[in-house]
C-alpha cells in the first residue's frame, strides 16, 4: 500500500515539499494531500508590493503554479480547507471545509508542516476599522487597492518601517498619496545598525516620504461612518484614508503548540538539519514557520523569507520522497528598495553581535557603483563589522542607489564560508568601469576592516 503525505499549507514551502516528494515518488506509492485555507497556492507574497504600486501589472503574476497545475501532478491540494487540529499520536489531522463548515480527519504516514507567519497586528483601538490593512496574501493586497479606489483623500500611514514598510511607503507613493511612516525605533529599518539606518531615513525624507522615528501607536481613530481617519501617537494624530501595517510577522505555530510540538524561543518550531521537526520522525516543518541557525552567531533565529522556505521545501519534499538533504542554515542576508534607493544587509549588525559576546571592529566606507568618471556612477555606503581577534567577517551592510544591493551577495558568500577580511581583499571579482570602480566597495570596506583589526592588536 501507498503511503500518504500530508502537507498543511499551499504556499512556497509546502508546495515545494509536495512537489519535490511527488518527482521522487509517483502516486502509487505516494498519495499526497496538501490543504491551504487561503484562495491561492503558490504565489509570491514579495511581489505584492510591487502589484500594489503598479509595477507588475496583474495579480495572477505573481501566482508560480494554480491549483489545477499541481493537482495535475497528482497533489491533492484542497483549497480554503483550515486545519484546525493536530493529532500527533493518532497521525491525523482535523480539517474545517471553509466554504461549506464540514470537518473532517485525514490521517497520515508523513506529515508536512508549512503553516508560515502572521502579520504582527496588536491590540489596539480602531485595529479592524475599515481602510486598516495588513499585507500578507493576494486578497490583502486585492483588499488594499479596493481601499484605495474607495478612498475619500490621498493621505496614507505606515505603521512600521521595515522591509514591508517602506515597500508600501513606495507603493502607496507611487499610487499619488501623501505618506507618512511612523516607526517605534529611533531610525527605519531596523535590521540595520541605527547610523545606516539614519542613511535610509534621510533619502526616504527627500523622495517626498514623512517618516517619524521613535513614534508608537496608541490607536487608530475614526469617522462616524466607521473608516480610518487618523492614526494616533502620544505625541500627535496624523491624518489618513488608509492606513497599512507594516510591523514584521511572527511564526504562525498556534497549531504546533497546541499539539506538544517543539518550539524555540521566537515561537517557531525547531527542526534538525534535514528540517525534521526535533523528536518526531515523520514530521517536517519549514518557511515562516521555524527558527533556523545562524551560521555566523551559532544561535536559531526566526527569518521569514520566501528564498529559505523555498530551499526548505527542496529539503524537506528530498527527505520525504526517499533521498536525503539538509539546510546547514542562514546567515541573514536580505535585499530592499524603496523608490532608487537601495539596501541590504548579511551577518550580524554591532547589537548581535554583543549579544553573543563577540568583540569587533567596524569600519564605513563610501564609494560607487561604478568607476567614477562613468556615466551613471551613483554613491554608495558600506559598513563591515568583523572579528576583533579573528578579523573573521561577522556583516555587511549597504545603503546605495542602483547597483548597490545585490554586492552584499559576496559579503554572504563569504560569511557562509568564514573568511576574514584579510582572505577577502584577495577575492578575484569581475572589474570593468561600467560594472565597478577598479577595488569594488565591498573589498575597499574589507581592507579597511583588515587594518582596523591589525591596530586593535
Amino acid at each position: 500500500m501507498s503511503e500518504r503525505l500530508v502537507v498543511i499549507g499551499g504556499d512556497a514551502a509546502g508546495m515545494s515539499a509536495a512537489s519535490q516528494a511527488r518527482r521522487l515518488r509517483g502516486p502509487g506509492e505516494l498519495e499526497i494531500v496538501a490543504f491551504e485555507r487561503g484562495r491561492f497556492a503558490s504565489f509570491s507574497a514579495c511581489g505584492i508590493p510591487y502589484w500594489v504600486g503598479g509595477d507588475v501589472d496583474e495579480r495572477d503574476d505573481l501566482i508560480a503554479r494554480t491549483p489545477e497545475e499541481h493537482r495535475a501532478r497528482d497533489i491533492d491540494l484542497r483549497m480554503r480547507t483550515e486545519v484546525t487540529e493536530l493529532d500527533v499520536d493518532g497521525q491525523r489531522v482535523r480539517t474545517r471545509d471553509l466554504e461549506s463548515g464540514a470537518e473532517a480527519w485525514t490521517g497520515f504516514d508523513k506529515l508536512v508542516i508549512a503553516t508560515g507567519a502572521r502579520p504582527v497586528r496588536p491590540p489596539l483601538p480602531g485595529i479592524d476599522a475599515q481602510g486598516v490593512h495588513g499585507v500578507q496574501t493576494l486578497d490583502d493586497g486585492q483588499a488594499l487597492l479596493d481601499s484605495l479606489e474607495r478612498a475619500k483623500g490621498r493621505r496614507a500611514v505606515v505603521v512600521g518601517a521595515g522591509y514591508i514598510g517602506v515597500e508600501m511607503a513606495e507603493a502607496l507613493l507611487k499610487r499619488g498619496y501623501e505618506v507618512t511612516v511612523l516607526n517605534r525605533a529611533e531610525q527605519p529599518m531596523s535590521t540595520l545598525d541605527p547610523d545606516m539606518g539614519r542613511l535610509v531615513h534621510k533619502a526616504m525624507d527627500g523622495m517626498g516620504i514623512t517618516t517619524v522615528g521613535s513614534s508608537a501607536v496608541t490607536g487608530i481613530l475614526t469617522g462616524g461612518d466607521g473608516r480610518v481617519r487618523a492614526v494616533a501617537t502620544e505625541d500627535a494624530e496624523y491624518p489618513a484614508d488608509v492606513v497599512v501595517l507594516g510591523m514584521g510577522v511572527e511564526p504562525e505555530t498556534d497549531l504546533a503548540r497546541a499539539a506538544g510540538l517543539p518550539l524555540g524561543s521566537y515561537g517557531g518550531l525547531r527542526t534538525d538539519l534535514a528540517m525534521r521537526v526535533r523528536g518526531h520522525e515523520n514530521i517536517w516543518a519549514g518557511g515562516d514557520c521555524v527558527e533556523v541557525l545562524d551560521l555566523v552567531s551559532g544561535r536559531e533565529r526566526h527569518i521569514a523569507l520566501g528564498t529559505h522556505a523555498n530551499k526548505h521545501g527542496q529539503v524537506i519534499g528530498s527527505n520525504v520522497g526517499g533521498d536525503y538533504a539538509t539546510f546547514p542554515g542562514v546567515v541573514g542576508t536580505a535585499v530592499s528598495k524603496v523608490c532608487e534607493l537601495e539596501i541590504a544587509r548579511t551577518g550580524l549588525r554591532e547589537k548581535d553581535a554583543r549579544e553573543v559576546g563577540l568583540t569587533y571592529v567596524t569600519v564605513t566606507v563610501e564609494s560607487t557603483s561604478r568607476a567614477g568618471y562613468y556615466p551613471g556612477a551613483a554613491p554608495m555606503t558600506v559598513k563591515m563589522l568583523a572579528e576583533r581577534r579573528t578579523g573573521r567577517l561577522l556583516g555587511v551592510q549597504i545603503v546605495g542607489r542602483e547597483g548597490a544591493g545585490k554586492r552584499v551577495d559576496i559579503a554572504a558568500v563569504a560569511l557562509t564560508a568564514g573568511m576574514t577580511v584579510e582572505r577577502m581583499t584577495a577575492l578575484d571579482l569581475g572589474y570593468a568601469p561600467p560594472f565597478s570602480p577598479v577595488w569594488d566597495p565591498v573589498l575597499v570596506a574589507a581592507r579597511k576592516a583588515l587594518a582596523a583589526v591589525r591596530a586593535a592588536g
